[in-house]
């Protein structure tokens, strides 16, 4: 398996060396990024240190857009996000693509900025005809990745590999090479995922609810922080709030995603400000040294 992934990233790294730095990105709660026109390519060392000019924009999502550039270390462009440091890169589904979206408004309540790559009607197997399953959209760039290093990554979805009949193996397998990929491009990055918003197993939740529990044992096997949604609607009396079958309305969101950011501090992710964190170690070796007596 590895040995597919390393020539997966090699063909798509390739591919991404052509593409000009010089694209301007938008991040949007509705839209992938236009793919860039093909250029020669550049030397690494030039190449890293060229920003594409780019008026800003305003993600729906509350990020500001901002330029492109190329990583030299793995040959891919990568999206220059302001505060990269205070914020989470989101992927996920069309549960998380909406500017209102719960994931967004747990996260965000948690203390983050959110970043989100990814698109409804995708996940860890199903891909939507014009971009890619998660692990194929990150590798082939059909959305981009942050430059940087980001606070925390967080993968929600499942629905839609519910939905397509992806049988647990490919579920667990894909999600194995995204979570793999994730963490060679940011080492040390902490990474938490959440499952399949569903009805619970004995209240029709059927295969949602199957594959949010196969999800639960995938994060656990990568030692991974897991927020389980699998019975979330019927659980916390949410059904009347689905605005279709699967999908929430207004309150709907807001409601889930106050429980999930209950979640997130029970599980300890969410933000603590680098400050914060800092000032009382360093407060503690500045202490005198306690008196030893004459």
């Amino acid at each position: 398996m590895r040995k597919a992934l390393a020539r997966t990233r090699f063909g798509a790294s390739g591919a991404a060396a052509i593409i000009a730095v010089s694209s301007v990105i938008a991040l949007s709660a509705c839209g992938a990024p236009a793919p860039s026109p093909a250029v020669p390519s550049l030397q690494p060392a030039a190449a890293a240190g060229q920003q594409a000019a780019a008026a800003a924009a305003v993600n729906p999502g509350g990020m500001a857009a901002s330029t492109r550039v190329l990583n030299p270390a793995n040959g891919r462009l990568e999206a220059v996000v302001p505060d990269i440091s205070k914020t989470v890169l989101l992927i996920g589904d069309s549960q998380s693509e909406p500017a209102d979206g719960w994931p967004r408004q747990g996260l965000a309540a948690a203390g983050y900025k959110v970043y989100f790559g990814g698109r409804g009607g995708t996940g860890f197997v199903s891909a939507n005809g014009k971009t890619g399953n998660y692990i194929d959209a990150l590798l082939r760039g059909d959305w981009l990745l942050p430059s940087g290093t980001p606070a925390l990554i967080v993968i929600q979805g499942g629905g839609n590999d519910a939905a397509s009949g992806a049988s647990d193996s490919q579920i667990a397998g894909n999600a194995g090479l995204l979570i793999a990929e994730l963490q060679a491009r940011y080492p040390g990055t902490r990474i938490a995922m959440i499952g399949t918003l569903a009805r619970g197993e004995n209240n029709g939740g059927g295969r949602r609810t199957e594959v949010d529990a196969l999800l639960g044992s995938v994060a656990a096997a990568h030692s991974l922080p897991f927020v389980s949604v699998g019975d979330w609607l019927t659980r916390y009396g949410l059904a009347k709030d689905l605005a279709d079958a699967v999908h929430m309305n207004p309150s709907g969101h807001q409601r889930l995603g106050t429980l999930l950011e209950g979640r997130l501090r029970e599980l300890g992710l969410e933000r603590r400000p680098a400050t914060v964190q800092g000032e009382s170690s360093w407060s503690r070796s500045q202490q005198a040294p306690a008196p030893t007596g004459e």
